[in-house]
């Protein structure tokens, strides 16, 4: 008589999964089914159970003991609070008074479990419940007896079964569309970039990185707007490469496989441009690295976690929130990480999987956030070619003399020429422009910079002792007398400038 029952059993199970509900525990036995929705994180868990149970005490210590695993798979899930359906199927409801253990719900701080006794008795009215419940018709019948009874049951199961193998597999193949091809590419380049760097002044040199197309705001003013895109391949320094390319190499594939290759592309580029965008807004410091494009596979995944939330947080998602929240805690405690570069890349991630979206599914809202994106980036380079980061000639000022210092003229020329004439550290540009022709022994150039100089700020007294010196090598010892002399009044103290000075007067 029981074989009936399991009919009824596994019918309410396939009508479960045909209703987007999914298979996430099944007992050795099969005769106990742990199912969840795939299309409502917050749906309740249902628990089936295929039972005839003859007392009380029986039913309440498996409601119990199944708290108590419900309530571990919870902590297992990252699941802060969880409601379970918990369905008993069976021909006969024990024989004493099992009522109280059903009507009063089992519950414990994170777990509360709504219990149901169907039998032969209430089958119909527990389905209405049910199904009120769920928001989804329930019906089943019971089979008439029949010899071939058995033989239809296995022939049923294996369909249900097939069935539920069919939607797990549906969903694993989301993660599968496509292969890691430009992973490995980029993971290439980036080695490859850091041994060229090395070969030629040094990874952690910063007119090194400035020369293979680092992030640098004066330059990228300049009109060189590659340098949005050149700093994804270049690292500085070997633990900067190391930790990046252990993260691409885990973090690539996934999401190249789940937005396919072409796709994958996109985001990473444009992540990668996000963040350098970012960090020319808000960081005046030369920068580089692929951690802009690498938050962006985050922020790919935060959008199929948008798509896809209960497959999101079944699969990867409290995983990647943690290890975004890691990063970017350390990038705020940590000094001299750009976390404008990293937070921008994230949301350069998120907007552009909103605008490629996930293979074979198509969106409506692809051409708002095509249109979002397009205004946002805009916009940002609007602001970021409106305005100059306060300590910027100040840094321009520093790289330029570094160039000097190994001879690299023409280099610090085009960096100088960054500082415009309205700038407040102008007058220190014109006087490393005159340091350069002083070396090239272009002397009349190099006091015409230095006159400039000193149109600009009449106390440059450095400027006023290097005139000084150009006018000693013309031995035109007077003006060159008058001129030190106004530079030791602008800085009485200054050993250099006092013998300067008495080497003058005996030549006077």
């Amino acid at each position: 008589m029981s074989i009936r029952f399991d009919f009824v059993y596994w019918q309410m199970m396939f009508q479960l999964l045909q209703a987007n509900y999914e298979i996430v525990y099944l007992s050795p036995d099969e005769r106990e089914v742990w199912l969840q929705s795939t299309r409502m994180r917050k749906a309740p868990l249902i628990r089936l159970v295929r039972a005839d149970i003859d007392w009380s005490i029986s039913l309440k210590n498996n409601m119990q003991q199944a708290l108590i695993a419900i309530d571990e798979w919870r902590r297992r899930q990252f699941r802060r609070q969880l409601e379970v359906v918990n369905i008993y199927v069976m021909m006969y409801p024990p024989v004493d008074d099992w009522e109280l253990y059903v009507h009063h719900s089992l519950t414990t701080e994170r777990v509360h479990m709504q219990t149901f006794v169907m039998h032969a008795n209430n089958m119909h009215s527990i389905l209405h419940e049910l199904s009120t419940s769920f928001q989804q018709p329930l019906k089943v019948y019971v089979p008439d007896d029949s010899p071939i009874l058995q033989h239809e049951l296995q022939t049923f199961k294996q369909h249900v079964l097939s069935f539920a193998e069919r939607v797990y597999e549906n969903e694993r193949r989301i993660f599968e569309r496509g292969k890691a091809r430009w992973t490995y590419v980029f993971i290439a380049l980036q080695v490859i970039m850091f041994f060229i760097l090395e070969w030629n002044g040094g990874s952690t040199n910063t007119l090194t990185l400035i020369q293979y197309g680092a992030k640098f705001n004066p330059l990228i003013l300049q009109g060189e707007w590659w340098r949005f895109f050149t700093p994804i391949v270049l690292h500085i320094g070997f633990l900067h490469l190391l930790m990046n390319t252990f993260a691409l190499y885990y973090l690539g594939p996934l999401v190249e496989k789940l937005y396919g290759s072409f796709r994958f592309l996109l985001i990473y580029i444009f992540a990668g441009f996000a963040g350098s965008l970012a960090s020319f807004l808000f960081s005046p410091s030369v920068s580089a690295g692929a951690s802009g494009a690498i938050f962006g596979c985050f922020g790919a995944l935060l959008y199929f976690g948008k798509v896809h939330p209960h497959l999101f947080f079944r699969t990867i998602g409290m995983n990647v929130l943690t290890v975004i929240g890691i990063n970017l805690a350390f990038g705020f405690v940590v000094p001299n990480i750009d976390n404008a570069g990293h937070i921008g890349g994230l949301i350069g991630g998120f907007l552009a999987a909103s605008v490629v979206h996930l293979p074979r599914e198509r969106r409506p809202g692809q051409w708002f956030a095509a249109l979002l994106t397009a205004v946002v980036t805009v916009v940002c380079l609007y602001i970021g070619f409106q305005r100059t980061p306060a300590d910027q000639a100040q840094l321009v000022l520093a790289l330029s003399k570094q160039y000097i210092d190994e001879q690299k003229y023409e280099e610090a020329e085009h960096m100088l020429a960054t500082i415009s004439e309205q700038d407040a550290r102008a007058d220190q540009a014109d006087f490393l422009r005159a340091y350069i022709r002083i070396q090239q022994k272009d002397y009349d150039a190099a006091k015409r910079y230095l006159y400039d100089a000193l149109e600009k700020n009449d106390r440059f007294h450095e400027a006023l002792y290097y005139l000084a010196l150009l006018y000693a090598e013309e031995k035109n010892y007077e003006q060159a007398k008058q001129a030190v002399k106004r530079a030791l009044q602008l800085n009485p103290n200054d050993e250099q400038y006092k013998r300067l000075l008495r080497e003058l007067e005996q030549l006077l």
